[in-house]
């Protein structure tokens, strides 16, 4: 797969979650490593969830993974902190906030 399916794939996810447990702005850089790598951000503001293609600086938290993990996380197969433990999931930032990664996922 390329990063551009990898990304479809990952923005109809992050769009169908429910953001109604979402406290406050969160924004996050993803950065998906391996087959299909590639960089993407998930921001939530003003109660609207956007998921674009590109490198966001002003970010809350940074989240490096191999593109399948992430795929596995966000599809609710793998937890995203069982995966911070294993080393799947690296978070550079404010961990506090990567932890609202969980109630974007299934």
């Amino acid at each position: 797969m390329t990063f551009q399916d990898y990304f479809k794939k990952l923005k109809d996810i992050f769009m169908e979650a429910d953001v109604s447990k979402l406290d406050g702005d969160i924004a996050f850089q993803i950065n998906l490593t391996g087959e299909g790598a590639g960089t993407f951000y998930a921001e939530y503001k003003n109660g609207k969830l956007s998921v674009e293609p590109y490198d966001y600086h002003d970010r809350d938290a940074a989240l490096t993974a191999d593109s399948k993990d992430f795929v596995k996380i966000a599809e609710g197969k793998m937890d995203p902190i069982q995966a911070y433990f294993l080393g799947k999931l690296k978070v550079d930032g404010d961990v506090s906030k990567a932890l609202a990664l969980k109630n974007l996922v299934k």
